[in-house]
């Protein structure tokens, strides 16, 4: 499953900072506006602790852990949707992402210019926030115009297009995000069709400096922002994009030593991709065997079937049954052979909605 989130920030908040240790690239993270101009894409892997203990089980020819594709998008400012500067280019970049990782700036540093003259989280989370959703607007009212006649003629799709566009616009018109509208099941798949800006998800960042990062509380402007957060239904988490950077060119074992010294659980960038996954309700599924070990993404709630898929789609279309057995059993009895002797592996069908963690043999017939 192709899964894409767009770093999106005013300029000079820490965006290509954050790519850079995420990714291990090296693009410029100048002290200008709109250092970044056309999008850098990333692809990283997923941190995942069921792998290593996999590897060792099977002793694989190679281990290939889940993905997520970053991409830096350019700092947006005000105008970016009436098309100021490159704004229609940015926005068209965010269109084309799954979910959306808001950097803000948190920290002072009167050597790093803000845009705005002043450090001020929502203030600059409403700026871009307000970009998405009059280009939204923009959008609403065009499709709103197209299905107008057909919905005067009777046509019954149209009509529902149109009841569902007007509760839209007028919500936006109140300056609020899409994604903070309720839906009806049906009305999903209608407004997934819309391609919508502020209907994606989002993940606030906070780039806070170095002696917050290694202190017990929040700072001031970071506690504004996470209570803005939650107030919106959106998530937060904190990092420093400068100290992840640096975090991010150690070995393995260095990485583990510093985050020990500092009192760091883990490095934010794994608690940012696993935030990431949480934002697009994602879980991951194990294919095991001599030749290789692979962790699969898949939306939560999925069927055998449709994990089958991400696969490959002839092992959907020719779906006999899954043999499935549970990670935490194989790490209690170590062997497929002792969760054979037990009962543990278990062969279900095309209703079995797939749990995270499970390892999974597809049996099928093309």
């Amino acid at each position: 499953m192709a899964l894409t989130c767009g770093i999106v920030g005013l300029p000079n908040v820490g965006k290509s900072t954050v790519f850079n240790a995420l990714t291990g690239s090296d693009i410029p993270a100048e002290n200008y506006p709109f250092c970044t101009i056309d999008p850098n894409v990333g692809i990283v892997p997923v941190p995942d602790e069921k792998l290593k203990p996999l590897t060792k089980i099977y002793k694989p020819e190679k281990t290939i852990p889940a993905i997520i594709e970053f991409v830096d998008i350019a700092g947006l400012a005000r105008g970016a949707s009436k098309g100021e500067g490159l704004g229609n280019q940015f926005l068209g970049h965010i269109r084309e992402v799954t979910a959306i990782v808001h950097v803000v700036r948190c920290f002072e540093d009167e050597n790093v210019i803000h845009v705005d003259g002043s450090i001020d989280p929502i203030r600059d989370i409403e700026t871009i926030e307000s970009e998405l959703i009059i280009k939204d607007l923009d959008s609403v009212e065009k499709q709103l115009y197209r299905v107008v006649k057909s919905a005067r003629s009777g046509d019954k799709e149209a009509k529902a297009d149109e009841a569902l566009l007007e509760r839209i616009r007028t919500h936006l018109d109140e300056i609020k995000p899409v994604r903070s509208m309720e839906f009806i099941e049906s009305e999903l798949e209608r407004v997934k069709r819309y391609f919508l800006l502020t209907m994606k998800p989002v993940l606030y960042v906070a780039n806070v400096d170095e002696d917050e990062i290694l202190a017990e509380t929040r700072g001031e402007l970071t506690q504004r922002l996470f209570d803005y957060a939650e107030s919106t239904g959106a998530g937060a988490l904190r990092l420093c994009g400068k100290l992840e950077q640096e975090i991010a060119r150690l070995e393995e074992k260095e990485k583990i030593e510093f985050c020990a010294e500092y009192g760091l659980p883990e490095p934010g960038l794994d608690k940012l991709i696993h935030r990431a996954y949480d934002l697009l309700k994602l879980q991951s599924f194990y294919t095991a065997g001599p030749k290789e070990v692979r962790a699969w993404t898949i939306r939560k709630g999925s069927t055998a079937p449709k994990a089958a898929a991400e696969i490959h789609t002839d092992f959907e279309k020719g779906f006999i049954k899954a043999a499935i057995f549970k990670f935490d059993d194989l790490m209690i009895h170590g062997s497929e052979k002792a969760l054979k002797e037990k009962g543990l592996i278990s062969l279900e069908g095309k209703e079995y909605i797939v749990q995270e963690g499970d390892c999974i043999y597809f049996r099928f017939n093309v």
